[in-house]
């Protein structure tokens, strides 16, 4: 239908109006063009008589009357970085809402540090709160690399102020924000040291590094120059290791809220599964425990997060190899059944991509797995996909640049060494290069654009090494070992580190945790979880309206000293 009638408008056949768009006439069908936009009811019929047939349309240009045309003959339109802003303007100004949210959707598409701020005042400027919102978000979500681009230098006092004093600032430590204000008052030192020391009472001072504050903050001239001086002067306490509050507004001298929380669920303590939910803060470096705990105690399960929803899926509870599937509605705090695997899986590896969770290998109780199926949340039902080349239990997977990558594995025989990656497009699986070392047990990631294998067990011992995948050489390097060797952990990506998280060491169960930077290829050690435990399963969640109910409260909690990982550099 909608070919017809784009054939009918070209040989203006029965067109009814011309719209005029400078000087380029388009003869079009009224109803057609009505039926797009209020704009065109309006026009063909308040705001004209009965019997007039052109329109001149103003502030539109002929290339975007034409696309905005052909969306109401053919229900798309294609925004190009090029067009995308005046495509917007002139779809606003016509009220041709479904081009007005795909012109949003690309914007934010485009989206990154060095264009935000640009967007965000788009934004307000067109009175767009949408993407001004979203815009805002990406400021302050990204906000150690946007402070780095232009733009950021373009920003006014206030702007500036509002951005920084915001509890949920992403930043791993302090000393970004501090020297974000010294970067936008140095670039115009003369108009801009009047508003420094009203920046700097928005710097979270007191929970900075002692050492950092008094080697790079106290000496800096325009602290000293500042009417905060003599404050920041009588904050190193008197072992000069730690930082004191005297005076500092309460509201900036707590942690600033993070943007995303790591959950450790489930997993094998003490000889039995738990039902443990416990949240780790990254900014305070905590772990808290949450009520609801898993429905079922379960070890051995996989859970992932997707639609605000965390799935948990298959597992073991010393009785059982399980196929259930159970979700928590992470907004209302309540369990809810899904419909179940076609096949029961403990030692499962699970991922998400594309809106559908994919479930690969396990052991169902009597023979080891090679058989995938992936689940349409939409419908609630689960389908076979092309099974993987070889059986594997006790392995890992992750998804990048659309693909699913599986690693290592037990195959009921010996610890596997190979690895694969899923392409849903062609529902097949595709060998890659081996890992360098045997690894059952295997935790696998995807970070700073390689696919990380960590620790296992080699069928020989518990390993404390790791080793990275580069996709674009099909190769594997070693990096740095972690600092505790184990196996069956959990394993996240939050914050630009990886994490991982309990496990066994060859002896016990475990409750110590550690990050890994890519940049520094160090790993750290972080607060212990409280629940000893191996056979966990690790999501992040992130961007909830309710992400509060999961975030340990900083009023009713002391400041926290900077975590061993995040010492500042001088």
């Amino acid at each position: 239908m909608t070919s017809l009638l784009t054939s009918f408008r070209l040989a203006e056949t029965l067109t009814d109006a011309v719209i005029v768009a400078e000087g380029v006439e388009f003869p079009v069908h009224k109803v057609i063009l009505c039926n797009c936009s209020p704009y065109f009811r309006a026009l063909f019929s308040r705001w004209s008589g009965s019997n007039q047939k052109v329109f001149h349309i103003p502030g539109v240009s002929s290339a975007m009357m034409q696309l905005i045309i052909n969306y109401a003959y053919k229900e798309n339109v294609t925004a190009t970085k090029d067009n995308v802003l005046e495509l917007l303007e002139a779809a606003d100004q016509m009220n041709v809402l479904e081009v007005v949210y795909a012109c949003k959707g690309f914007l934010v598409h485009l989206m990154c540090p060095e264009n935000c701020i640009g967007m965000w005042r788009y934004a307000i400027l067109r009175v767009l709160p949408n993407l001004q919102c979203k815009a805002y978000s990406f400021i302050l979500e990204h906000f150690e690399k946007v402070a780095l681009c232009e733009e950021f230098l373009e920003l006014s006092a206030d702007e500036l102020s509002d951005i920084i004093e915001k509890d949920n600032l992403n930043i791993r430590n302090e000393s970004k924000v501090f020297e974000a204000i010294l970067r936008w008052t140095s670039h115009a030192l003369p108009e801009r040291e009047q508003h420094f020391s009203v920046l700097l009472s928005k710097v979270r001072l007191p929970v900075m590094n002692a050492e950092y504050f008094r080697e790079n903050v106290l000496p800096n001239p325009l602290v000293k120059n500042s009417s905060l001086a003599l404050l920041c002067e009588n904050m190193i306490s008197h072992d000069n290791a730690s930082l004191s509050t005297p005076h500092w507004p309460p509201a900036f001298s707590l942690p600033r809220l993070p943007n995303a929380i790591l959950m450790a669920i489930g997993g094998w303590n003490a000889g039995h599964p738990t039902d443990a939910i416990e949240l780790y803060d990254v900014h305070l470096d905590r772990w808290s425990s949450l009520t609801p705990s898993l429905e079922y105690p379960c070890a051995y399960h996989g859970t992932v997060i997707l639609n605000g929803y965390i799935y948990c899926l298959g597992g073991f509870n010393t009785f059982q190899h399980f196929s259930r599937v159970h979700k928590f509605d992470l907004v209302n705090g309540t369990w809810h059944e899904a419909a179940p695997m076609y096949h029961r899986r403990c030692y499962i590896s699970v991922t998400v991509l594309n809106g559908r969770i994919y479930a690969m290998g396990g052991f169902n109780g009597h023979r080891r797995l090679k058989e995938a199926e992936s689940y349409e949340p939409m419908t609630n039902q689960w389908n076979m996909i092309a099974p993987m080349h070889v059986e594997r239990s006790d392995t890992s997977c992750t998804t990048f640049n659309n693909k699913i990558y599986i690693c290592g594995g037990f195959n009921g025989i010996e610890c596997l060494q190979t690895a694969e990656y899923y392409t849903p497009e062609t529902n097949q699986w595709t060998m890659i290069a081996p890992m360098i070392r045997r690894r059952s047990g295997i935790r696998v990631i995807a970070y700073a654009s390689h696919i990380y294998a960590v620790g296992g067990f080699d069928g020989e011992r518990r390993l404390r090494s790791a080793e990275a995948y580069d996709p674009e050489n099909n190769s594997w390097r070693n990096i740095a070992s972690m600092k505790t060797k184990r196996s069956n952990f959990g394993i996240e990506v939050i914050e630009d580190r990886i994490f991982v998280v309990g496990g066994f060491n060859g002896h016990t169960t475990c409750s110590n945790v550690e990050c890994y930077d890519a940049t520094s290829n160090e790993w750290s050690e972080v607060c212990n979880m409280e629940v000893h435990r191996s056979a966990l399963s690790c999501c992040v969640i992130s961007g909830l309206p309710n992400m509060t109910d999961y975030i340990v409260p900083r009023v009713a909690h002391p400041l926290m000293p900077v975590m061993e990982g995040e010492q500042m550099e001088s």
